[in-house]
């Protein structure tokens, strides 16, 4: 009875037990159900936050541009004269109007309260017949031409202080030439059109009368025992016919002289000879039956924007014509109206544009971009007078209604279009279009390039390469090591490859830059000899095995054949390398590289695809090595068993039912691969050489989305065009891999479900 009693307390004890283990069993079930499905949400969660992320710093380069108008006001002491130029500080607080009578008017911009008041020495009974802005525009310097043949040259300076934690900017004069005129044509002839550039101890007068051209260049000479400097001076004149020139202009090199003719023609006279000018070229700017309205340097002075009375806007651009020689040619066009074009404002320090027709309709262009920003009517009729603010964030007007109008511009963005990211774009100076990436430069007047074209191509030039190095060695190592290697050999050599992933890029991209390009520079030949001659040695070992004597070869334990093989490939390694040198001389009279260049054109760069490849295919092997081993080694043993007894040889099994099986897997190894390569930094960041060029030679350079982000966000103005291009490049890259790997995880499940009966 008592035995009974305690058999029954002991399963009521083992029943309670397994109770108590089964809830204990059901609830950590449940955290970690919990647990791996928040995990899952907040990767998911992450994922999303990023691409909006990335989405609110580009979204702002698409917005379109817009004008504002803050004020308008009676014009400053009108009683002064006829305004000839309208010009505005780069803070926009203080404006100034030059007159007709030698007047400067500075004024407050918002309010047109009159600042102060200015006088040129004009003398007493003489005209301003002409007046024209220096070059680089945006210098503040002015010439007045003069009805008695004289010139006189004003540069308005803003000095800014501060007084009580508050910014005050006092306007000023300056004369670089000297306050009194200079006289430009001995015979009092009124220059009727001027053009100059002022340089550091240099100057270039070019002024129209009514029978000549007239250069006057003056360079200041500092003499040792002197007090002040002297001027030389040197005249020399055109002998051309006058009648029908309506414009002047000089290049900010001091080298070109450009004379606009009433009938579309323009004249290219090089200057840079003071006392011999002589004629380069002549050009046709407009279709027959047209005439230039308006011409303006784009900032730079590298391109002219040529308004005609059709409403046509054309660039022309100095590139070398076929014989190499340069020449002006038209880049590019800009319907901004069906009427005359009556003047054109170009920005001060991007590539954009402002023009106004006959009708009072303001358009802004950007020319790199190709793209109309902002289109408005601001009167019925032209301005008298327009003028963009250094920054492009401002504009004054003044109207026939004796008003000026204050207006605001947003245009943050304005270099940023679809074609100029991702089409040929024609820029200043190149001989065609291109796909360019070029972010930055010392010069001010430089042309953003910010195509993407050529960061995708590096981005995909490079992910090959190393594909093409990784997919074969990995997949048949680790087709070999899960089905054919010993078990006791796969303990060993499966970690020793998974171990390699563990080494950090930044390694194997110092060590692919300061060692492994240089060695295979200096090897070319080997390289190539080594992929021809380590096959071939593989080949002859294994051919020579079977002739070793019976009880050798079955001393060799099954699976082991690999480890004969290290040494094999060590010496046939060593031999390529070795027989290379004097192979290399006697069959290509020198280097491979050299003959390449000479014989097939190819160049060679030291830091190229192929040293990415080798340095970033060594980087992604661990990565689809174990993934793909693992797929195959998960294949279910009856299937392989059943394989066999059914009579098929091993690799009739691999081939037809172990791979089919584990496609998915070893697909997915290859994507993951894939990605793995896209979005690599460090390797190629420091191999590469991260020049940004479209050639698919192995031996040639390139730059990725990925590098191109590292080298150039820290040096990039926070929320400036070039950094939220950045943050499009990161969104471009985030985009891609997004796509592509939802398309490798269909491809993957349709595998799965086509194989799945296996």
């Amino acid at each position: 009875m008592s035995e009974t009693t305690n058999s029954t307390s002991q399963s009521s004890l083992n029943t309670a037990m397994t109770s108590h283990h089964e809830k204990w069993r059901l609830l950590k079930d449940a955290i970690m159900r919990r647990a791996i499905t928040f995990g899952g949400l907040s990767v998911i969660f992450a994922i999303v936050v990023i691409f909006f992320y990335l989405l609110y710093v580009v979204y702002p380069l698409f917005l379109s541009a817009s004008t504002q108008s803050v004020a308008h006001y009676a014009i400053p002491e009108q009683n002064a004269g006829s305004t000839l130029f309208l010009n505005i500080e780069e803070q926009n607080e203080v404006a100034a109007r030059f007159t007709d009578s030698g007047k400067v008017i500075f004024f407050e911009a918002k309010t047109g309260k009159v600042i102060a008041e200015k006088t040129i020495l004009i003398p007493e009974g003489v005209k301003v017949v002409s007046v024209a802005q220096g070059t680089p525009v945006g210098d503040g310097a002015l010439i007045y031409g003069l009805s008695n043949g004289q010139a006189v040259i004003v540069k308005q300076q803003y000095k800014v202080t501060f007084a009580n934690n508050k910014r005050v900017i006092t306007p000023t004069l300056k004369y670089p030439l000297g306050e009194k005129p200079l006289v430009i044509d001995d015979s009092g002839a009124a220059l009727e059109k001027i053009a100059f550039k002022v340089g550091d101890g240099t100057a270039t007068i070019v002024a129209k009368t009514a029978h000549k051209i007239q250069i006057t260049s003056l360079e200041k000479e500092q003499s040792l025992f002197a007090d002040e400097a002297s001027l030389t001076r040197t005249d020399s004149s055109l002998d051309i016919p006058v009648d029908n020139i309506t414009d002047l202009l000089i290049d900010k090199e001091d080298h070109n002289l450009f004379l606009v003719h009433d009938d579309g023609q323009l004249s290219l006279i090089d200057i840079s000879k003071k006392d011999t000018p002589e004629i380069k070229q002549h050009i046709n700017m407009v279709q027959s039956g047209e005439k230039i309205t308006s011409i303006s340097f784009l900032t730079g002075d590298l391109s002219l924007m040529v308004g005609d009375s059709s409403g046509l806007v054309s660039q022309w651009s100095l590139v070398k014509d076929s014989l190499g020689h340069p020449a002006f040619q038209k880049i590019r066009a800009f319907k901004v109206s069906d009427k005359a074009v009556a003047k054109i404002n170009t920005e001060q320090r991007r590539k954009g544009f402002m023009t106004i027709d006959v009708t009072g309709n303001m358009g802004i262009y950007h020319t790199t971009a190709e793209r109309e920003l902002i289109k408005q009517n601001m009167a019925n009729v032209a301005p008298l007078a327009a003028i963009l603010s250094p920054r492009a964030n401002a504009m004054l007007i003044q109207n026939n209604d004796g008003q000026i109008h204050f207006w605001t511009v947003d245009n943050e963005h304005p270099e940023v279009s679809i074609k100029s990211m991702w089409q040929k774009v024609w820029y200043e100076s190149y001989p065609k279009p291109a796909y360019i990436w070029q972010s930055s430069s010392a010069s001010n007047d430089f042309e953003p390039k910010y195509s993407l074209t050529p960061l995708v191509f590096g981005t995909l030039k490079a992910a090959f390469y190393a594909m093409l190095i990784a997919v074969p060695l990995s997949l048949m190592g680790a087709i070999y090591t899960a089905y054919f290697m010993s078990p006791k050999m796969r303990i060993y050599a499966k970690p020793a490859i998974e171990i390699m992933g563990a080494l950090p890029t930044v390694i194997l991209g110092f060590l692919a830059g300061l060692w492994l390009a240089p060695f295979i520079e200096e090897h070319l030949a080997g390289l190539f000899a080594l992929f021809m001659i380590v096959p071939l040695g593989v080949m002859l070992f294994a051919f020579s095995l079977q002739f070793l004597p019976e009880h050798i070869r079955q001393q060799i334990p099954e699976g082991w054949d690999a480890a004969l093989l290290i040494p094999v490939i060590l010496l046939s390694g060593w031999f390529a390398f070795t027989v290379s040198i004097p192979f290399e001389e006697m069959v290509f009279h020198g280097t491979l590289r050299d003959w390449f260049k000479n014989e097939l054109g190819i160049g060679y760069d030291q830091r190229n695809a192929l040293v990415v490849g080798i340095a970033m295919g060594f980087a992604v092997i661990p990565t689809i090595f174990s993934i793909t081993e693992d797929a195959i080694f998960s294949v279910p043993k009856h299937l392989t068993t059943g394989s066999l007894a059914l009579g098929a040889t091993p690799w009739q099994t691999m081939s037809r039912v172990v791979l089919l099986t584990a496609s998915p897997g070893i697909f997915s190894a290859v994507m993951i691969g894939f990605g793995r390569a896209v979005g690599e930094t460090m390797i190629v960041l420091m191999a590469t050489g991260n020049t940004p060029v479209m050639d698919m030679s192995v031996f040639q350079g390139l730059r990725t989305l990925a590098a191109n982000i590292a080298v150039e966000m820290p040096e990039s103005e926070v929320d400036s065009t070039h950094y939220r291009v950045l943050f499009l490049a990161a969104l471009v890259l985030f985009m891609f891999t997004f796509v592509f790997n939802t398309l490798a995880e269909v491809v993957r499940q349709r595998l799965r479900e086509k194989y799945s009966s296996l």
